[in-house]
C-alpha cells in the first residue's frame, strides 16, 4: 500500500512485481487487525477465501484451536482485543504461505491462545517457512527464533543468528543479550 521511494524491495533475490503476485505467498497478522465491523467473523474469513481465487484447500487449523469455529457469527464490532487478534492470526495462516510476517502476534491473547499460537509458529517454521516476528516483548520469542534483527528509529542496529547473540554476550535469554548489545551501542 505504500510505494518506495527511494532503494528497493527484493523478494526471493528478484524486485518485486508491481502487480504485487509475490503476496500471494506471504501471510501478514497485523498488530491491530482493522475488519468491516458489521461483518460476522464467518464473512471475514469467507470473503478473504472468495478473494484468493487461486486457493483451494486452507489451513483451518486455528479456527477449531482457538474455539472461533463455535462464534463464526458474531459480527466483528463486538469482538475483544483478544478475539479479533485470533481473527487476525487465523487469517495469516489461512492461505498456506511460505512466508509469515507476525506483527506482535501475541498482544492481547490469553495465555492459552498464546501458547496455541505459539505452537502453530515452531510447527509451521519446522516445515521451513520463513517467519519474520516483531516484538517488544522478546521473553515471548525465546523458542521461536533463529536470528535477530534488531532495528531503531527505522536504522538497522544488528543482525545476528540468536547463537552467534547469546556466545558474544555471554547470555541465554534473548531480552538479556539483546540489552547487553544495546548498552554496548549505548541506546
Amino acid at each position: 500500500m505504500v510505494i518506495p521511494d527511494s532503494g528497493k524491495v527484493l523478494f526471493n533475490g528478484k524486485p518485486v512485481d508491481p502487480k504485487g503476485q509475490y503476496r500471494r505467498i506471504i501471510g501478514y497478522m497485523p498488530q491491530i487487525g482493522r475488519y468491516p465491523d458489521n461483518m460476522s467473523i464467518g464473512q471475514v474469513i469467507g470473503m478473504m477465501k472468495d478473494i484468493r481465487v487461486d486457493k483451494t484447500e486452507w489451513d483451518e487449523e486455528l479456527v477449531t484451536a482457538f474455539g472461533v469455529d463455535q462464534i463464526m457469527d458474531k459480527r466483528m464490532h463486538t469482538l475483544s482485543g483478544g478475539t479479533r487478534q485470533k481473527v487476525s492470526a487465523i487469517l495469516a495462516f489461512l492461505f498456506n504461505p511460505a512466508v509469515l510476517i507476525l506483527d506482535e502476534p501475541t498482544a492481547g491473547l490469553d495465555p492459552l491462545a498464546s501458547e496455541i499460537l505459539r505452537e502453530k509458529i515452531i510447527k509451521e517454521n519446522k516445515k521451513g517457512k520463513l517467519i519474520f516476528i516483531t516484538s517488544h516483548i522478546l521473553s515471548d520469542l525465546n523458542d521461536l527464533i533463529t536470528h535477530v534483527i534488531y532495528m531503531n528509529e527505522g536504522k538497522l542496529l544488528f543482525k545476528k543468528s540468536l547463537p552467534n547473540l547469546q556466545k558474544e554476550t555471554g547470555e541465554e535469554k534473548l531480552s538479556r543479550a539483546v540489552s547487553s548489545i544495546m548498552k554496548e551501542l549505548e541506546l
